[in-house]
């Protein structure tokens, strides 16, 4: 069960802590993958880790050409893609009658645009193929919306529309298109936050927890797999129960 040797994955944002969980599940699970990313040490280092079975590419997904440049580089290397997982993405938070529209765009730009472009890409390939897998990672913002979060909660309830119009038009081709959707999740950003802070918002989530980068990965995991073929137009939602959507 959940195998995928053979498959090739192309994954961006992969030197986020989430996106390295990814990189690590699907690689544990015998794909082959195209990791992406700005930080090139960050992804050496995780190639170090995994040894094989990973190629590296910088891509700056602010950059439309740079995007469009992706796919083809990861064909050429590795052949072509069967599963995407639209992992990166940048917030610019800012009230909304202060956000420059700086701030709105570089949002848009990375966290939904990038993605459609990638997705846009790899599909043709995918019909072809009569096979693949899309997954975006979203988030409970883009479902409940978050204060100081306008561009970002925008851009990810964004991505749910495109999941669910992309998953319509591709799934006579075997193809699914799903979002996950996570709550807090153990990483850099939420350890800075101040411990009586902390506390505060472990009580509003039922888990009583933050939630762990694998546990975002395994449901990645799970909706790339052929196990998870009936599945599509969904948002799994990995939260403790924050929102129960």
């Amino acid at each position: 069960m959940f195998d995928l040797t053979g498959k090739i994955a192309l994954v961006t944002g992969a030197t986020g802590v989430i996106g390295g969980a990814i990189v690590r599940t699907l690689h544990k699970m015998g794909a082959t993958l195209a990791v992406s990313g700005t930080r090139l040490d960050n992804l050496e280092n995780l190639a170090n880790e995994l040894k094989e079975r990973i190629h590296l590419f910088s891509c700056n997904l602010s950059l439309s050409a740079a995007v469009e440049e992706l796919t083809p580089n990861v064909e050429r290397a590795c052949g072509s893609v069967n599963i995407l997982v639209n992992n990166a993405g940048i917030t610019r938070d800012s009230l909304l009658m202060r956000m420059p529209d700086e701030s709105w765009q570089d949002v848009m730009t990375v966290d939904l645009e990038a993605p459609f472009r990638l997705m846009r890409a790899v599909s043709k390939n995918m019909v072809k193929e009569r096979w693949g897998r899309i997954i975006n990672i979203s988030s409970i913002v883009g479902a409940v919306g978050n204060s100081g979060q306008a561009n970002y909660a925008a851009a990810k309830s964004g991505l749910f529309g495109l999941s669910k119009s992309a998953a319509a038009e591709l799934a006579p081709r075997n193809i699914t298109v799903n979002c996950v959707a996570p709550g807090f999740i153990e990483s850099p950003m939420v350890e800075k936050i101040p411990p009586a802070s902390r506390e505060y918002m472990e009580k509003s989530i039922p888990m009583a927890r933050v939630g762990e980068p694998e546990e975002v990965a395994a449901a990645v995991g799970f909706l790339a797999s052929v196990e998870a073929s009936y599945i599509t137009g969904h948002v799994l939602h990995v939260n403790g129960g924050m929102a129960m959507l």
